[in-house]
């Protein structure tokens, strides 16, 4: 898929690795409605800090993306190389210095490679092409196994309208209103409140969902650059019938991404959706399904095909939600495993056991206290999660 008016291009520029790519750029050729979502960590890397002020404007022109080093608790060098490399893609591409958002990923607290930069991005901004989105998505992997990339086209106003997403991710990941790396370029003609709301939105309801490990990263942010080339008619009123339509395409392009990246969670054998029904509040069942995704035990009972349901029982209890024990029903997939807080017996857990070599689980927890329920997205732990961050830096 190419949208009119935005090109992107990739380089492997050295910059921690020869010959791999690791320097992305994506460029809209007019000003782009552009909105994000940033990392709650309170150690922010200099690239979002500099973005979140950048994009008090609500317009951006490109989006400079490395990988191989975070540029995060780098001091004020880490500042002056974030502005430094959006400064060298902004006099490349004669635009400026506040058009360009830019972003990394990578090991923390090492110096971002300036020089490397510098020297690529001639060639960098030579290749600017419609067709370079893919290889884009394959510059800003670290630990990820494969590129994450996903579309949607969607008719408002008469109007065909295209979304095109990257993002990358496989471990530090349980956002807080984004995730690792998440870019989406659209065609759509829409006002920034309306592109911020809808973002946040999704997000929301999408990465916000998502946990691998349970640990929020320095780098997250999720950019979306609207050109407005599709000439739709004006997305500029809330609850419009044109801006749920397009909140809800990019509500389903950001799960898109966000699910393949539990998929690819580092070492991961399964990907697991634990579903909360019966919560009082929405709130309740999300915090809830959260502690029982993040939990180690359990994640490693899934791993091990184990059905050991006590350890979901247990991080139930310790989760700080209000429930009554005795009314709690777990299951794995059609296999009921606890009715009213009790076990069901070992051929409940035969049954479950087989559920448990499939790749996609499903664990449904009844908390019979309301009508509320809540989906997180999650994986297992295995041998190799530990290899890959022990070894992370080597």
């Amino acid at each position: 898929m190419k949208i009119k008016g935005f090109k992107t291009a990739a380089i492997a520029a050295g910059i921690r690795y020869a010959d791999r790519l690791d320097l992305g750029l994506i460029f809209s050729e007019e000003p782009a409605v552009t909105a994000g979502a940033f990392t709650t960590n309170q150690m922010k890397a200099a690239p979002v800090v500099l973005d979140m002020e950048r994009l008090k404007q609500g317009r951006a022109q490109a989006i400079l993306i490395n990988s191989g080093c975070a540029n995060a608790c780098t001091g004020e060098a880490g500042m002056h190389a974030a502005l430094t490399a959006g400064a060298c893609a902004a006099s490349a591409l004669n635009i400026a210095d506040e058009m360009v958002q830019v972003s990394s990923t990578g090991v923390i607290g090492e110096q971002l490679n300036l020089e490397a930069i510098k020297k690529a991005m001639p060639g960098l901004v030579a290749g600017l092409s419609p067709d370079n989105f893919e290889q884009v998505a394959k510059a800003i992997m670290t630990t990820d196994t494969v590129s994450k990339t996903a579309y949607r086209t969607v008719v408002i106003g008469e109007q065909e309208v295209s979304f095109m997403g990257m993002a990358k991710g496989a471990g530090m990941i349980m956002p807080n209103m984004a995730t690792m790396l998440a870019f989406v370029l659209t065609d759509a003609r829409i006002s920034f409140p309306q592109l911020h709301k809808s973002l946040l939105h999704g997000v929301e309801r999408t990465f916000n969902r998502i946990t691998i490990d349970g640990d929020t990263s320095t780098n997250d942010m999720v950019l979306v650059m609207a050109n407005g080339t599709a000439g739709n008619p004006w997305i500029d009123e809330d609850d419009s019938s044109e801006q749920q339509i397009f909140q809800e395409t990019l509500g389903e392009l950001l799960k898109d991404l966000a699910l393949q990246i539990v998929k690819d969670g580092e070492g991961a054998t399964k990907f697991i959706t634990i579903r909360v029904c019966g919560a009082r509040e929405v709130e309740e069942g999300e915090r809830i399904a959260r502690t029982v995704a993040n939990s180690s035990l359990v994640k490693t009972a899934f791993f091990g095909e184990d059905a050991n349901w006590g350890r979901i029982m247990a991080a139930i209890g310790r989760s700080g939600v209000r429930i009554s024990p005795e009314r709690v029903d777990i299951s794995f997939g059609d296999v009921l495993m606890v009715r009213d807080g009790l076990g069901q017996g070992k051929e409940a857990e035969r049954a479950a056991t087989a559920i448990l070599k499939e790749k996609n689980i499903m664990v449904t927890i009844d908390l019979k206290e309301g009508t509320e329920c809540v989906e997180i997205y999650t994986c297992d732990f295995s041998l190799d999660y530990v290899k890959i961050n022990a070894d992370y830096r080597s």
